[in-house]
């Protein structure tokens, strides 16, 4: 089974540069989308199902071209997740979950703390999602959490490891991160490529992107029983959609 998760940065605007033609090269079974910034209405569907995809769900955010997240499929999941029923998290869409017979795969997308106000809000979510995702491991054990996390776990993962004062490198974030991890994940890319320097999200500014000065922000986590599953983890770092770029799992399931 080929995952893949992107944060496509306005999902109307991935399409105009070429987003469907990558689609239909790669190919996967479930693509996880978040930042896609429109309603389902606003959205031509066509273009999906014309890929290939006649299964798509769309949980958007209640506030018009912001957040939201969407999953494609190929084919059709026993059942579809709009959302946690957390009302903090909910209204800006940042969850939506698919399940198959072997394996549950979530489209997140965690808050930025580009703010205050937001950081406060990031936090708040980090909790309550940590709560979540425990108690749905005991319903759904074989659990795959993809998305833009917008933290970097470690050193390795920012291009300059100095930034600590920096929301997305906080150390605050980075230990719930851990603790993340610790709760039953595997972050599948590490634990394939344990010393690889690769980043996933980069900059508009600086010409951050071509002197490859990135953070590696999107995860495919993956809950331990299907540890032994995980054949396949990389960084498609050559489509250029958006400001992140979009990252690939693949389960042998």
């Amino acid at each position: 089974m080929k995952i893949v998760s992107y944060n496509v940065n306005g999902i109307r605007a991935a399409v105009k540069k070429g987003f469907v033609d990558w689609l239909k090269a790669t190919g996967p079974d479930v693509i996880c989308l978040q930042e896609i910034k429109a309603m389902e209405e606003q959205v031509d569907l066509d273009v999906f199902t014309e890929a290939g995809y006649n299964f798509n769900y769309w949980f958007s955010a209640q506030k018009k071209g912001y957040s939201g997240v969407a999953i494609l499929c190929k084919e059709e999941p026993n059942h579809i997740e709009f959302g946690t029923g957390i009302e903090s998290m909910d209204f800006e869409g940042r969850n939506i979950r698919v399940d198959y017979d072997g394996v549950s795969v979530m489209s997140m997308y965690l808050p930025s703390g580009t703010n205050d106000a937001r950081l406060s809000h990031k936090f708040e979510y980090m909790n309550l999602i940590q709560q979540y995702l425990n108690e749905l491991q005991t319903e759904k054990p074989n659990l795959v959490v993809c998305g833009d996390y917008n933290i970097c776990h470690e050193e390795i993962d920012i291009h300059n490891p100095k930034m600590k004062g920096v929301s997305g490198f906080l150390p605050e974030e980075r230990e719930w991160l851990g603790e993340f991890i610790d709760s039953g994940f595997i972050d599948s890319f590490r634990y394939l490529h344990p010393e690889r320097q690769e980043y996933s999200w980069w900059s508009y500014r600086a010409n951050s992107r071509a002197n490859n000065k990135g953070w590696r922000l999107d995860y495919a986590m993956v809950s331990k029983p299907l540890q032994e599953k995980i054949k396949r983890s990389v960084i498609l770092t050559e489509a250029v959609h958006s400001d992140h770029c979009p990252i690939l799992l693949e389960l042998d399931i």
